[in-house]
């Protein structure tokens, strides 16, 4: 059964988190979550595995059998649905259930949650990095051990809309994420570009050039052009912050000795009156694409080696 997570009362219209959503395609909340709850969950996940060189196969492992596709957590195989009675920090938050009930609607419901680890280059094998040196998304789970697939690990994404993985599906949906530990700017933070939303769905790899002061000129091959301000999120345990489906948003390899622990739940807008559609009627492209990405192979390997965040 799909969780739920109604506000207890009627969502309110005028919350900032519409307007933040509107303007500037995400919304950071003034305040960090119960930052002590936070500690405890990441304690409670990282005792449960070493985040190191132990989770890969080794080169021969994999390449007798590559699977490139089908290595993501999945209902029966996700760490963090072990740790549901932790997770009220979260999903009781009264801050959550106003802002997200406020864009989604008091119906809104969970897609999806799970635990997203930046994989610190000191843990990744040697023979991978030269693998995997130049992919625009670096999801290590194709050469994760099995048993440990039920976290989606990553060392670097570049920019993308999380509209990615959902072909026709409307953008009807927001990604919150949360950090259960100080990060810094060398613990693989979120790198967002604000306003990006504004021109709707377009195809990864996306077209952005690196303008002045923190800047991108971002077009969307139909002819349209924007410039949208790039922002870095830090902070300390219970940060919290969310986005828009047509959001572009990456991250650079962790560059800390240590991994970057989070989590990332993504919320559907329910049946009744909602600020999503105020925030979507303003947007200038498609809500939804037939292909959302060109940069897979047949087998869900990559194909193209570049990557635009690792110039940020």
């Amino acid at each position: 059964m799909t969780p739920t997570l109604a506000p207890s009362e009627p969502a309110d219209t005028s919350h900032p988190a519409i307007t933040s959503l509107s303007e500037a395609g995400a919304y950071r909340f003034p305040e960090p979550l119960d930052p002590l709850a936070a500690s405890d969950l990441l304690a409670r996940i990282r005792a449960d595995r070493h985040f190191d060189h132990r989770l890969f196969l080794d080169e021969a492992e994999f390449d007798a059998d590559p699977q490139y596709t089908g290595v993501n957590p999945r209902p029966g195989r996700n760490l963090l649905d072990q740790f549901s009675d932790q997770l009220g920090f979260v999903e009781d938050s009264p801050a959550i259930r106003a802002a997200v009930g406020a864009v989604l609607g008091d119906d809104f419901e969970i897609l999806n949650r799970k635990i997203v680890c930046g994989v610190p280059q000191t843990a990744v094998p040697e023979w991978l990095r030269r693998r995997i040196l130049g992919n625009p998304v670096n999801n290590l789970g194709p050469y994760v051990r099995p048993e440990y697939r039920d976290v989606t690990y990553f060392y670097g994404i570049d920019f993308h809309q999380d509209l990615i993985d959902y072909p026709e599906r409307p953008a009807d949906f927001l990604t919150l994420y949360v950090y259960l530990h100080k990060v810094t700017a060398l613990d693989a933070p979120l790198f967002l570009l604000e306003g990006s939303h504004r021109l709707g769905g377009t195809i990864f790899p996306h077209q952005l050039a690196r303008g002045e002061a923190g800047e991108w000129a971002y077009a969307d091959g139909r002819g349209t052009e924007i410039r949208a301000r790039q922002i870095v999120l830090t902070g300390d345990a219970g940060y919290a912050a969310m986005w828009h489906a047509c959001t572009l948003h990456g991250t650079q390899p962790d560059a800390a000795d240590h991994e970057r622990i989070s989590l990332r739940y993504l919320l559907a807008r329910g049946t009744g009156e909602a600020g999503i559609d105020r925030v979507n009627a303003q947007l200038k492209g498609p809500l939804s694409l037939e292909a959302t990405r060109r940069d897979l192979a047949n087998d869900g390997s990559s194909m193209i080696r570049s990557n635009t965040v690792n110039t940020a």
